[in-house]
């Protein structure tokens, strides 16, 4: 009877943990995604339901039938970009914020539909031996740094059309970015597992004494409701976004590779994983962009950060993760808690989600000197790093008299990069 006790609350405090890490790494992009399109509180608090809602179900449907590890899906940092991206071209192009985010949602689709193609007629595989240490690594070191961008100014209170730093914002922002790092180099037990919460929760009492609510948002909301369907309206699934959803589709079998190598190092000691593991993960990863579209949110992928929260815990059990996706999709189910974690501060919001990410780059960074840097892979680097992450410094507009498919690549960076990478590595090959 003791035994089935501590297992119960062993079980319990794994579920909670799981649930935390569910929540924080979910809770920060819809609030980014608002600033990014001047979104009211009221529907920042719909984006978050919607997401939260997806993170659970996609995250319990990959956990059960899909690639069947416990990952967590969340928002993906490439469809961060893409986002951001596309706001600003869309507006120099005279699009309201609606009809752009109505046009994601078709891409998202389009993403969606190349990866239950390459998943149902088992492509997916295929395609592994393209993504080496040194691409994944090269496309986490760029993925970090075209991110940052948007989080620094989310930071140091530069969105929503501000024309200098915001001294508030910048301090508070900071503050919660060197705790949640302190804490998660420094600290101990519980505080060193909590590192994120415990930086966010400091960060938003710290905003709050700073900058006292204003109370304008007290309309009532009902205590449960089901996510809105196509809350941004119908989706355009334009031909000229269809090659961005090709391109974005490939780029994320990257991340579901590392993510099924990452967590399965963790629980087997070892990389383990078969063809067909990839192939349903990559279909159900396909699905769950459908969803996504569906509930009008930012697409998912299978995070590789998970793998970091299980050697920080030592919890390697599906089971709580499962029940942490569940509990998950049931909260999203309750507005009034969800306009409460809505109403964190971006700057903080921004701060948290920055630290998370050192732990990426330094993960890019590590996958590309896996192997010695000769001169073919230094020139290689240097000239994708040089065309992708000086595309990103270019202002949208410059690309605003080409075609749309041509806007829409060109001026994403990431995705540039990316591909030159990829192509050189293919095309360019290592002396025998």
């Amino acid at each position: 009877m003791e035994n089935q006790s501590t297992q119960w609350m062993t079980e319990t405090l794994e579920t909670v943990q799981w649930f935390v890490f569910l929540l924080a790494s979910a809770v920060a992009l819809p609030i980014v995604i608002g600033s990014l399109f001047g979104l009211s509180f009221p529907e920042v608090a719909g984006l978050m339901q919607r997401t939260l809602f997806v993170v659970g179900v996609a995250s319990f449907l990959q956990g059960v039938i899909g690639h069947k590890l416990p990952i967590m899906e969340g928002p993906a940092g490439i469809w961060i970009s893409i986002f951001a991206v596309m706001a600003f071209s869309g507006k120099q192009n005279g699009d309201t914020y609606m009809e752009t985010l109505q046009v994601l949602e078709g891409t998202m689709l389009w993403t969606g539909l190349f990866l239950v193609l390459f998943g149902l007629f088992k492509l997916s595989h295929r395609v592994l031996f393209v993504f080496t240490p040194f691409v994944t690594g090269a496309f986490l070191f760029m993925l970090t740094i075209q991110l940052s961008g948007t989080f620094l100014e989310g930071m140091l209170g530069l969105q929503e059309g501000a024309e200098g730093i915001d001294g508030t914002d910048a301090w508070t922002a900071f503050v919660t970015l060197a705790l949640v790092l302190g804490l998660s180099i420094t600290g101990r037990g519980w505080m060193k597992s909590f590192a994120v919460l415990i930086g966010i929760s400091a960060g938003w009492v710290l905003y709050e004494i700073a900058v006292p609510a204003q109370g304008a948002e007290s309309t009532a909301v009902e205590w449960f409701a089901l996510p809105e369907v196509f809350a941004w309206g119908p989706p355009a699934m334009t031909l000229g976004t269809l090659p961005l959803g090709l391109i974005t589709a490939v780029i994320l079998l990257s991340n579901l590779v590392a993510s099924v190598i990452a967590v399965s190092q963790t629980i087997y000691g070892k990389p383990r994983y078969t063809y067909d593991q990839i192939n349903r993960g990559s279909g159900f990863l396909g699905l769950n962009h459908g969803l996504t579209a569906l509930f009008s949110a930012v697409a998912n992928v299978s995070l590789a950060s998970s793998s970091g929260f299980m050697q920080l815990t030592g919890q390697k059990r599906k089971q709580p993760f499962l029940y942490a996706s569940l509990l998950l999709t049931g909260l999203s189910l309750f507005p009034p808690v969800v306009r409460f974690i809505s109403s964190v501060p971006a700057p903080v919001a921004n701060a948290a989600l920055l630290a998370t990410f050192v732990q990426l780059m330094g993960l890019g960074l590590s996958n590309l000197t896996m192997e010695p840097l000769d001169q073919r892979k230094l020139t290689i680097l240097g000239l994708s790093f040089l065309l992708g992450i000086g595309l990103m410094f270019l202002p949208p507009d410059v690309f605003t008299g080409l075609p749309g498919v041509l806007q829409n690549l060109l001026s994403n960076g990431l995705l540039i990069g990316t591909v030159l990478v990829i192509t050189l590595n293919q095309l360019w090959k290592e002396p025998n």
